[in-house]
């Protein structure tokens, strides 16, 4: 695979590691950085005190916010590298559908589906995958203020949701990643052992399963 001219999304669970992994990637790799702007959402604070008040003004912010941000990515300069983001278009869906109540969802999967159309896929998918108790784990460690009363139940649903998700996946080719033993962020094997893996040719869906860190 040559990973100098490939568009990678990293996805996965709140807490598993998109960003960091996303962010020594394009390090690495020399590549533009496209990172989620969760911070501009006026309504996430709120949402996670009260999830039934907050949750659709929350998903159409973030749906409209990202496709803006799709938007802009097709335009990047033809001379770039490769392209790192810490989330996928699709991502959206999956929150909507735990979060919204029925006749929401219909109204949110109206605009969906028609800003979808525009929406190119990425060249390759990385799911990252983590037991509850490392992602509880890195919530409390990174200490975001509006995270600091997220509920284990909400993770579980969400990380179910996730799995159910990938494993019908198809529109690209997909890396799982059991990320739950490993320290891509501060243990530079861990990531290079990522990026060995990603130079063998990925078609379809491969698991990946690296050593347990030391």
């Amino acid at each position: 695979m040559n990973l100098s001219s490939y568009h990678i999304c990293i996805e996965g669970t709140i807490g598993v590691g998109k960003t960091s992994l996303a962010k020594r990637l394009a390090s690495k790799l020399d590549a533009k950085l496209i990172l989620e702007k969760f911070e501009e959402n006026p309504f996430l604070k709120d949402f996670y005190s009260n999830r039934d008040r907050y949750a659709f003004q929350t998903q159409l912010f973030f749906l409209l916010s990202r496709y803006k941000q799709q938007q802009d990515l097709q335009q990047v300069n033809i001379f770039t590298k490769a392209i790192i983001s810490d989330y996928m278009f699709d991502k959206d869906r999956l929150f909507a559908a735990l979060n919204l109540s029925d006749s929401e969802l219909d109204l949110y999967n109206r605009i969906a589906n028609e800003l979808q159309k525009n929406i190119v896929y990425p060249d390759l998918v990385i799911f990252l995958q983590s037991d509850i108790d490392r992602l509880m784990y890195n919530i409390e460690l990174r200490g975001r203020e509006f995270e600091k009363d997220m509920e284990r139940n909400y993770i579980e649903e969400l990380n179910q949701v996730y799995c159910e998700y990938f494993f019908r996946y198809e529109k690209s080719p997909l890396l799982i990643i059991n990320s739950s033993d490993i320290d891509f962020v501060n243990n530079d094997d861990d990531l290079n052992e990522i990026i060995n893996f990603m130079k063998n040719p990925i078609e379809g869906t491969k698991y990946f399963n690296p050593i347990k860190s030391t």
